[in-house]
């Protein structure tokens, strides 16, 4: 790629984080066609700066140089790459797709294996930081697959990341992030139940706070459920209970992948999957402080 040529951008999946992304590509000056997922409304406003629209994942990607996914499973993942209207199908040789969500390390390596066979390069590069962090250029990146390649996209990931790491072969990104999930979904929930536990031994949940803080427990993860259970505002960390618990669950089955015990994540696990299935899987991470809660009162009501 030629450093002062903008990339033809495809983009499918505009949810809260890549419609985020799609805006800042755009404020960048990429061309950009995207393709409805299952929100109409940042279709629209995409369309509205300029974005071309494609009706299948096989047309956008024969519309770009370069395809960018931020859907929120696998399955999804899988669902746009393979069939005769997929990606897969659509790609030209020397075309780059890059898997910005979090995804089965195992099946990125099986797709990055079809890609390559149409002479296609697939990275995988999950992210860290908020949706308000994209708008600005300031994500975390964890980019992974073939240096050469990885290079050649750095520009546009400049763009959109303060923080670019390339860490590994295909698969890596994924495992790293993963792990990173894991650790800290697991600290979310516990610091919600921490919070719960304060109000039923009487304690303020400002003075708990405090006291935490003011040690090495203090984290930003800490302050993102803070600012739901003594502020209230739930969404200064934009990730949903249920792709908490879909995160959570990769990281369960990797470890089962690779035969090792996982010894935290079931705890977490389970209280995400209550929190879902009680209807909370929309809401945002910190509101499981209010999940907790909830619970803890129902014995004695």
């Amino acid at each position: 790629m030629n450093a002062h040529e903008k990339p033809a951008i495809g983009f499918i999946g505009l949810g809260l984080m890549g419609s985020a992304m799609a805006e800042r590509l755009q404020a960048c000056g990429y061309p950009l066609t995207v393709m409805a997922h299952r929100n109409r409304k940042p279709i629209d406003a995409a369309l509205a700066r300029g974005a071309s629209e494609a009706g299948t994942p096989k047309a956008l990607a024969e519309a770009s140089t370069l395809v960018m996914l931020c859907v929120d499973t696998s399955a999804a993942v899988e669902s746009v790459m393979y069939g005769d209207n997929g990606v897969i199908a659509g790609v030209g040789a020397g075309t780059t797709v890059i898997d910005f969500g979090t995804s089965i390390p195992e099946s990125t390596k099986k797709i990055g294996q079809a890609l390559a066979e149409k002479g296609a390069h697939y990275l995988d590069a999950p992210l860290g930081r908020t949706p308000a962090h994209a708008l600005k250029g300031e994500l975390n990146i964890m980019g992974a697959g073939d240096a050469a390649a990885f290079d050649a996209v750095r520009p546009v990931l400049g763009d959109l990341g303060e923080n670019v790491f390339h860490v590994g072969p295909l698969g890596a990104g994924h495992t790293l992030k993963l792990i990173n999930n894991f650790f800290a979904m697991t600290t979310a929930t516990a610091m919600s139940e921490a919070f719960a536990m304060a109000d039923l031994a009487g304690l303020e949940r400002q003075t708990l706070y405090d006291v935490m803080a003011a040690g090495p427990l203090r984290s930003g993860m800490m302050d993102f459920v803070k600012a739901n259970a003594v502020d209230g505002i739930p969404d200064m960390l934009a990730f949903t209970i249920a792709n908490a618990r879909k995160d959570v669950g990769y990281y369960t089955q990797m470890a089962d992948d690779f035969g090792a015990p996982s010894f935290i994540s079931p705890a977490t696990k389970q209280a995400l999957g209550l929190a879902r299935a009680q209807g909370w899987g929309q809401r945002m991470v910190p509101e499981m402080v209010d999940f907790i809660s909830e619970t803890f009162e129902e014995p004695s009501s």
